[in-house]
């Protein structure tokens, strides 16, 4: 099966703290909300301590256009974009040598955060030394599932093309998306959530020679992979687009849709390929929030440690839309994990979707 043989992780530049945020989140919001107070527990009540931005916090207190917000997601995703694709082919925690950008075969962008045409992942091959055949799969919309869409659609490529290797590049800058005018509680609390993050993972076919490059004793191979639409909930998670940008829609019913929906989804994956969740070794979930969490542990019947991982980095960084789950399989990744281990990657999305992997250390 396809290996996913190196990950890595790109930091903003700006580090704010959640007391931070919430100062600036009261004094942009109290004159709208006679509750604000209350409201503004969320910022404490989601167990984030701090996330990291593209924009110092004085930015966001100014009024940009989509045109400048725009310009300066396209800005930020080529530079920390780039600097992700090269960690990811030197990485010295799971690379014994380095890969060179000619050996890579598909490059697979994620994103939702922002709009280019010719696509990130083309502006970075004029950066760096890509083969000119290299194949380009942007895909956009996925929100937070997109990532766990990515890794899908590169285990599906590698199929295909058994010696191939592919690179899955997440770029993340919520931040950017902010909408200062914006006074609901949709926006409330997207601004006590949401982060910039920038992931890259590489991907590895059945015939790639892994042993020659891959460090680790054993890797996650890509067993299977789900993806699940649920029918008429379009108006659960995503974007309202309007003249100044992307105004976030984010549905308060969330974790009990996840609570009642979930379970059976995953069940049903599992049992086609004769496993069950007690099986299960390690749950790479998304952590769309501390609420998002807590409903797998309901939903799944699973112990609260499982999500430890998951818990940690959204403590850290936030929820970064698709490029979270790679921050919390690199952790996983940097492991001793045994052979034979079975992981279960999770993530939930616009559609409203979810995207499911079965992994295996081998």
């Amino acid at each position: 099966m396809p290996a996913i043989i190196s990950v890595s992780e790109v930091i903003p530049p700006f580090e704010i703290s959640q007391n931070d945020a919430s100062e600036f989140a009261r004094e942009l919001f109290a004159d709208s909300f006679r509750d604000i107070e209350r409201l503004l527990k969320a910022f404490q009540n989601g167990q984030i301590e701090k996330r990291h931005f593209v924009k110092n916090i004085e930015w966001f207190k100014e009024n940009h256009s989509f045109e400048e917000k725009n310009h300066a997601y396209i800005e930020s995703a080529v530079v920390h974009g780039k600097e992700a694709v090269v960690k990811c082919l030197s990485n010295p925690i799971f690379l014994k040598k380095n890969i060179s950008f000619e050996e890579i075969d598909a490059i697979f962008f994620i994103s939702t955060t922002g709009i280019s045409t010719p696509s990130i992942e083309a502006r970075i091959m004029n950066q760096l030394p890509f083969k000119p055949h290299t194949k380009r799969v942007p895909i956009w919309g996925l929100g937070c599932a997109g990532g766990a869409s990515g890794l899908s659609r590169a285990f599906e490529y590698c199929l295909a093309f058994p010696k191939a290797k592919v690179i899955v590049l997440s770029v993340e800058l919520c931040s950017l998306t902010f909408q200062k005018n914006d006074l609901s509680k949709s926006n409330l609390i997207g601004t006590s959530l949401f982060a910039d993050g920038i992931a890259c993972a590489l991907v590895c076919g059945d015939e790639v020679n892994k042993e020659e490059f891959s460090k680790k004793a054993a890797s996650p191979t890509i067993i299977a992979t789900q993806s699940t639409l649920m029918p008429n909930s379009l108006d659960v998670m995503g974007w309202e687009i309007r003249n100044s940008g992307l105004y976030v829609i984010f549905s308060r019913d969330i974790p009990h849709i996840i609570e009642d929906w979930l379970k059976p989804n995953v069940t049903r994956f599992l049992a086609e390929h004769k496993t069950n969740l007690g099986q299960i070794d390690f749950f790479i979930a998304h952590p769309g929030g501390k609420k998002v969490l807590d409903a797998y542990v309901k939903a799944l019947d699973i112990p609260h440690s499982m999500n430890e991982v998951s818990l940690k980095v959204l403590r850290q960084y936030g929820n970064m839309s698709s490029a979270t789950i790679f921050y919390v399989l690199r952790r996983y990744m940097e492991m001793d994990i045994p052979k034979n281990s079975i992981g279960l990657g999770t993530a939930l999305g616009p559609g409203f979707s979810s995207e499911l992997l079965l992994l295996r250390w081998e």
